[in-house]
């Protein structure tokens, strides 16, 4: 897989990840987030697949994620590591919770799946044209 598929695919799966349909998803889940994946949260707190499973919200809340300026970085023919900044978009269409974000994806037999995530809140960013 060439650089920019790699790039389109992990971005696909990426923001499949910030759907609330997906977050309420655990067969979905279970196919995304490897058995040893691991998150550093923005609030600074750690997570597993299972607490991430354990924890599905019921109704998920239709919050709306923007996210951009993804870059990849492939550390293996199996490893990948994809940056990008994200922010929660208000009903007004503002931006807030500014966020660097990283992952890194595996590939196996059944697909890519998220090992690692973790968010760093940043300073506010301007939203790109794209």
């Amino acid at each position: 897989m060439d650089q920019v598929s790699l790039l389109s695919t992990l971005c696909k799966l990426e923001c499949e990840l910030h759907q609330p349909k997906c977050r309420g998803d655990r067969e979905r889940l279970v196919q995304l987030l490897a058995p040893d994946f691991r998150e550093f949260g923005r609030s600074g707190a750690t997570y597993t697949r299972d607490h991430t499973l354990m924890s599905l919200p019921t109704d998920p809340e239709p919050s709306q994620i923007h996210a951009q300026d993804f870059a990849v970085n492939r550390l293996s023919d199996l490893i990948a590591l994809l940056t990008y900044r994200s922010a929660h978009v208000n009903t007004s269409g503002e931006l807030f919770r500014h966020t660097n974000r990283s992952s890194i994806w595996r590939l196996d037999s059944t697909g890519w799946q998220m090992v690692f995530h973790q968010g760093t809140p940043t300073d506010p960013f301007d939203q790109s044209a794209t």
